[in-house]
């Protein structure tokens, strides 16, 4: 009986032992099986990295720059930066006059109605000396506080970039490259339309049928026969972007003053030096003008705003 118990207790322990060991094993493989899926995971997302790359990569156009700025934070790399170009309609018998001083601005608003010595006595027979009264008021603009864009691609344009320095006008470059992309040996087709992207060097030519610009791009490169030699044009996806969130905000100039009920009695010119000589002296509240930009009565005009450098 005792040896019985014994012999029992032995095999138990074996039975535990055998256990504990298969456990390891199965915690060795499970970890083994974890590293693994990970390491693949790893691979296809490096793989799905290095494709998204492929693809994208030959159709950024290239582009010389010279970096001047300065080194930003991590997370404001994927903001975009809005420079606003405020066009502010100017109605005829008022000047807007912009002062180097936001203070300066700040006291001529605060007086409203100022009277303006005019002295040309060539100009006004009746009178040797004038004086009209003018009105100074606040410019206030709106200015984009948020703004969010869906970009989508045009599958039957291309972008064409490194454009040779013929000297010759825009005209005959488009009809040249027209010609030449139109023609099926050279990958291309039909041409829908061709114009230039403002200020960019760059064409945009779009094919009347489907396909033509897909294996355009691919190729990325494309060797141009323009004027008396051969040029290496960069050819990329077109790109357009509509405007599907914009927030605006009011906003005051702080240095620059709207002047209004300014009667014509003087060229534009004169009226102009008046309005800078009476603004720039310290004794009337004035102070250092930086422009003025004046409408005559009858007129009508428009001031362009741009962000202080």
């Amino acid at each position: 009986s005792q040896e019985l118990c014994r012999a029992l207790e032995q095999d138990h322990a074996k039975l535990q032992m055998a256990k504990e060991t298969v456990e390891q094993r199965t915690r060795e493989l499970r970890k083994e099986g974890e590293l693994l899926h990970k390491n693949l995971e790893q691979q296809m997302s490096l793989n799905r990295d290095e494709e998204r790359s492929c693809q994208m990569l030959p159709a950024l156009p290239e582009k010389k720059m010279v970096f001047k700025g300065l080194v930003t934070n991590k997370e404001d790399t994927n903001k975009l930066m809005l420079t606003p170009l405020i066009r502010y309609p100017l109605l005829g018998g008022s000047a807007l006059i912009t002062f180097e001083k936001a203070e300066v601005a700040q006291r001529i608003i605060e007086v409203k109605e100022h009277v303006v010595e005019l002295s040309y006595g060539e100009e006004l027979e009746e009178l040797d000396r004038c004086r009209v009264r003018v009105q100074a008021a606040p410019v206030d603009i709106l200015l984009p506080s948020a703004l969010e864009m869906r970009l989508t691609r045009n599958s039957r344009s291309i972008l064409v970039s490194d454009l040779p320095s013929l000297g010759i006008p825009e005209e005959a470059l488009l009809d040249k490259l027209e010609l030449f992309f139109s023609k099926t040996k050279n990958g291309g087709g039909e041409v829908e339309s061709r114009e230039f992207l403002d200020n960019s060097g760059q064409v945009v030519l779009t094919f009347v049928q489907d396909g033509v610009a897909e294996l355009l791009i691919a190729r990325g490169h494309i060797q141009v026969s323009v004027g008396k030699g051969k040029h290496k044009l960069k050819i990329s996806p077109c790109m357009s972007g509509d405007i599907t969130n914009l927030q605006l905000q009011p906003s005051r100039c702080p240095r620059t003053v709207l002047l209004s009920g300014i009667p014509d009695v003087l060229g534009e010119e004169p009226m102009r030096d008046a309005l800078e000589i009476h603004f720039q002296k310290a004794s009337r509240g004035g102070g250092e003008v930086d422009t003025v930009a004046y409408v005559p009565a009858g007129q009508q005009g428009v001031a362009v705003f741009m962000e202080d450098a």
